[in-house]
C-alpha cells in the first residue's frame, strides 16, 4: 500500500532567495542564445554556473547565416562562446571541445569537418581552431578575418572591431599558410602594407584596413 501523500503548507516551503533571479537571468540567456536543444544547453549552462565558468550564452539574439540552411551550425555568436569558454587555456584537448561543442547543440559532422581541415592532434592551439571557425563561417580568408576581428574585438558594441596587429599577421599565416595558393611573397607584401597601416592606428587592425587589399 503506497504511503499517503506528505501535505505541506506555505510556511514549510523553504525557497532560496537568490532562486527566481537565477530563473530569470537563465530564461533570458535561453532566449538570446536559442538552443536547439534546450535540455542538452541547459545542463551546460548550470555546471558552467556551478563551476564559475564562462556561461554558454550569446551576447545578444542572433539570426540564422544566409549561408545556413539550417539554424543548427556554428554562427559569430556561437564561436564567439567557444573563444570565451577555451581562449584563456591556449592548449586544450579535442574531448573538452567536444564537451564544449556538445553544450551548445552543434552538429558533430561540422566539428569533424574542422579538425580535419586543420589536421589537429590531440592537444591543439585555440586560436588556430578560431581561425578555421571563422573560415568556416565564411567562405574567403577575408570574410573569415572579419569575423575573427568582431569576435576578439574588445570595443565597445558600435565601436569598430579592431585586433592588435599581431593577432591578424598569426590568424592570416596561419590560413594563408593552409589556403597553399597564395605565394609568399604576396603574403609578406600584404602583411607589410597593413602593418603601416596599423601603425597609424595604434597598432590595431580594422576590417576596413584589409578589405581593400588584394592578397586575400
Amino acid at each position: 500500500m503506497p504511503p499517503p501523500e506528505t501535505m505541506y503548507c506555505a510556511q514549510q516551503i523553504n525557497i532560496p532567495p537568490e532562486l527566481p533571479d537565477i530563473l530569470k537571468q537563465f530564461t533570458k540567456a535561453a532566449i538570446r542564445t536559442q538552443p536547439c536543444d534546450v535540455l542538452e544547453w541547459a545542463t551546460e549552462y548550470f555546471s558552467a554556473l556551478s563551476k564559475g565558468e564562462a556561461l554558454p550564452v550569446k551576447e545578444r539574439l542572433e539570426m540564422p547565416m544566409a549561408t545556413q540552411k539550417t539554424d543548427t551550425g556554428l554562427t559569430p555568436g556561437l564561436l564567439k562562446i567557444l573563444h570565451q569558454q577555451l581562449a584563456h587555456k591556449e592548449i586544450f584537448t579535442k574531448e573538452e571541445l567536444l564537451q564544449k561543442w556538445k553544450g551548445l547543440c552543434l552538429p558533430i559532422e561540422q566539428l569533424d569537418t574542422i579538425l580535419a581541415v586543420g589536421n589537429f592532434d590531440e592537444n591543439f592551439d585555440w586560436m588556430q581552431f578560431l581561425a578555421l571557425g571563422c573560415s568556416a563561417l565564411g567562405g574567403t580568408i577575408k570574410s573569415a578575418l572579419k569575423h575573427a576581428c568582431e569576435i576578439l574585438t574588445e570595443e565597445h558594441e558600435g565601436d569598430a572591431a579592431q585586433i592588435p596587429f599581431d593577432t591578424f599577421r598569426s590568424l592570416y599565416t596561419y590560413l594563408a599558410h593552409l589556403d597553399g595558393e597564395i605565394p609568399k611573397e604576396q603574403t609578406d607584401s600584404f602583411l607589410l602594407n597593413l602593418q603601416e597601416i596599423a601603425e597609424h592606428h595604434g597598432g590595431m587592425v580594422q576590417p576596413s584596413h584589409f578589405t581593400s587589399l588584394c592578397s586575400m
